[in-house]
């Protein structure tokens, strides 16, 4: 099945990342504002989506979802559901991070409701790729990467294990309440792995300053 990039509103500014790292064959919705990288992106949606109170409906010959401006859901949140509906299990947010702190933090929590629908789904903003850690998986991290950090967001996540890095961890706990897995760095020449037994924790890996 096809990948949906879900396009959001807020700043883009290293446009050719994002281009490399989709294909015009992916499945694209355009949420309200985001239309605004339509051109720069160079890449049509398939699907619009939107209450369009910040960016005027462009009326084109596309499936449009016109979303009441008073609802529970914001136009990307209502866009995650509409491509979960849609049955696609691969999915990358661009535009979602960035601007407002609010649609920032609503849409990095839109990476743990995918992992719930067991969907492979990460964002890619001009600084960082997201993508949310669970048990059963080990994630493979290149030393291309400036740093990594894993984010406890809720609770208590047990049974970490980093290999490879500067700063390694074996059947780690870390609690929301103390974070300290920040700003690690794979080992040069190496692949870092990155694994949990329980909970599920943000993966961050920071690309440039």
């Amino acid at each position: 099945m096809k990948r949906c990039i879900i396009i959001g509103g807020a700043p883009i500014c290293d446009y050719e990342y994002i281009r490399e790292r989709v294909n015009k064959e992916d499945f694209f919705i355009y949420c309200d504002s985001g239309l605004k990288h339509k051109e720069k992106l160079g890449v049509s949606p398939n699907l619009i989506i939107g209450d369009f109170d910040s960016h005027s409906n462009p009326y084109l010959d596309i499936e449009t979802i016109v979303l009441p401006v008073m609802k529970d859901d914001t136009d990307t949140a209502y866009a995650a559901k509409e491509a979960i509906r849609r049955g696609f299990r691969d999915i990358i947010l661009c535009g979602v991070t960035g601007g407002r702190q609010d649609h920032t933090l609503v849409n990095i929590f839109l990476l743990f409701k995918f992992d719930s629908y067991g969907i492979k789904a990460r964002i890619i903003d001009d600084y960082a790729e997201m993508e949310v850690l669970s048990p059963g998986r080990t994630v493979l991290i290149e030393d291309c990467y400036l740093y990594f950090s894993l984010v406890n967001m809720t609770g208590i996540a047990r049974g970490i294990t980093i290999k490879n890095a500067k700063y390694n961890l074996s059947n780690a706990k870390i609690e929301s309440e103390n974070q300290y897995a920040t700003g690690n760095e794979v080992l040069p020449g190496k692949t870092a792995e990155v694994s949990i037994e329980e909970g599920r924790v943000l993966l961050l890996k920071v690309r440039r300053e």
